[in-house]
């Protein structure tokens, strides 16, 4: 198992959170070791953010068993959230409260004082590029600050682990990719990172070890090269041969690589060489109107596993 050696920090088993009849975490196990980057990956609704609500003690479980840091979140939360930073799926910053005074308010609900504060505001905001925004009102800042300000205020008590539920929902590419290496720093000095998502780029990028969710069930546990290569070919070659014939022409395509699949927008074909492949569909006298070959991603294992985009 990825990160033997290093203590467990958090130990799902069989964990599961009911709405009367409706599951939406349903038995899922897994563990994660200090200092990993690891991430929940799918859908919406495949209960990922129940997930993390249950680890962070807000949510209570139906059952099974949760240990973060050795402590159960429901019954010593306090002790728990002592040790943990949490980003939530929306930014819940304090509009009227100026960027650093958001860091030291913040900071006073864990007890810590005034002098500890005001040095820890400014580490923060230099670690988020915030610096020259210190005295800014929140509301002018873009969503790509504020989203770091979010990743900075949940560090002011030094976590141990950090929760971050969809951290890059609505960001650019460019804020996207600031917030990215922000968060290769924290791993790198040591903090372990939880995440979930529905970008399987972000994913491939920012996690060393992940578990795919659908409908509150884990479909797949591994890192995201080990399970590119048990679930997806080396390469996917897209064609396009229109709307209407995208299906049909697909029922013609066997042979073709090692696995065929029709999307309504296009037909993927997995194969180890996606130009070889390209090949012999001319071979067969079909013309795609458009043709992509790329390398395969998680989101060709996701559609491998359910049937279903991760943005459906």
């Amino acid at each position: 198992m990825s990160g033997a050696g290093r203590r467990t920090v958090i130990r799902a088993e069989q964990l599961v959170k009911a709405y009367g009849e409706f599951r939406a975490v349903d038995g899922i196990s897994f563990e994660v070791p200090a200092g990993e980057s690891f991430g929940l990956l799918g859908p919406n609704g495949a209960g990922k953010s129940t997930t993390m609500r249950m680890i962070g003690g807000v949510t209570q479980r139906t059952g099974g068993k949760l240990e973060i840091m050795g402590l159960d979140p429901e019954r010593q939360g306090p002790e728990v959230r002592a040790h943990l930073g949490v980003v939530p799926q929306q930014d819940n910053l304090d509009e009227e409260l100026r960027v650093r005074d958001n860091l030291i308010v913040y900071g006073r609900y864990f007890g810590l004082p005034m002098g500890y504060l005001r040095q820890r505001a400014d580490e923060l905001l230099a670690f988020a590029q915030l610096e020259d925004k210190a005295g800014a009102k929140v509301d002018s800042l873009s969503g790509g600050m504020k989203r770091r300000l979010t990743i900075a205020r949940s560090l002011v008590n030094e976590p141990k682990i950090l929760l971050l539920d969809e951290p890059t929902t609505g960001l650019d590419p460019q804020a996207r990719h600031v917030l990215w290496d922000r968060l290769f720093r924290l791993k790198e000095q040591g903090v372990t990172l939880v995440l979930t998502t529905h970008y399987m780029d972000e994913a491939e990028q920012l996690c060393d070890r992940l578990i795919v969710v659908d409908k509150g069930r884990i479909m797949a546990e591994g890192s995201p090269a080990a399970l590119i290569r048990e679930h997806s070919s080396r390469e996917v070659l897209e064609v396009r041969f229109g709307a209407e014939r995208n299906a049909a022409v697909a029922g013609q395509l066997e042979g073709v690589g090692d696995r065929v699949e029709a999307l309504p927008d296009r037909v993927l074909v997995y194969a180890a060489d996606g130009e070889r492949a390209l090949e012999l569909i001319r071979a067969r006298g079909l013309h795609p109107l458009t043709s992509l070959v790329r390398r395969a991603s998680l989101e060709d294992v996701f559609l491998r596993l359910t049937g279903r985009s991760l943005i459906d």
